[in-house]
């Protein structure tokens, strides 16, 4: 699968949302169409969302993010344990945000492979002002905006069990990828995905 070129700053306006995209696999493995799903999040509140602005803006990321992996995956994602689907889900993350994908890529699985169990918010700024002195888009970003970005990606790999809930410094827990999550990657060409998880080189 071909990693997305362009960085992005939407980051900062999402969540997680992992109840989320459990329910668009589940519905999708149980063969409903886009449109239908669509549909139910804009006159059932599929989500839950606070307001029909919240809902759009859930139903967008959150089916970008589904479309970002082959379908292949609804009934592996749909027997898999909890931990498992968070790990597909933030895979679905990375698939459809560059810049995050980098990150775990370049500081996550870079601190795994050289045996340190945490990273730092100065981890974080680091690597955004190296991106800022590699992407003419990137440069134009605010501080606030950067402080944002990195506080959903914190997020993220939280609640996705990579990491704990550290205040500054976040300990790092190293994923065990289920065998066929392993296997299903690799068939889809997504290694730089497995590595980025394992901390492989």
């Amino acid at each position: 699968m071909n990693i997305k070129k362009n960085y992005s700053a939407g980051a900062v306006k999402h969540a997680f949302w992992f109840m989320e995209f459990r329910k668009v696999v589940t519905l999708r493995n149980e063969r409903k169409t886009w449109e239908e799903i669509k549909k139910a999040s804009e006159e059932e509140n599929l989500f839950g969302a606070p307001t029909p602005a919240r809902a759009k803006q859930i139903w967008n990321t959150v089916s970008a993010r589904t479309k970002a992996l082959n379908d292949s995956f609804y009934p592996i994602f749909m027997n898999s344990d909890l931990a498992a689907q968070k790990l597909y889900a933030l895979v679905a993350v990375m698939a459809n945000d560059t810049l995050f994908a980098e990150f775990v890529y370049e500081i996550i699985r870079e601190k795994m492979i050289i045996g340190i169990n945490e990273y730092s918010p100065s981890d974080i700024r680091l690597f955004f002002k190296h991106k800022q002195e590699q992407s003419e888009k990137a440069s134009g970003w605010t501080d606030q905006t950067l402080e944002r970005l990195g506080h959903s990606y914190r997020n993220f790999l939280y609640e996705a069990g990579v990491t704990d809930n550290g205040r500054g410094i976040r300990k790092i827990l190293k994923p065990i990828l289920d065998p066929e999550m392993e296997s299903w990657l690799k068939e889809q060409h997504m290694d730089y995905y497995l590595k980025a998880l394992k901390g492989e080189r």
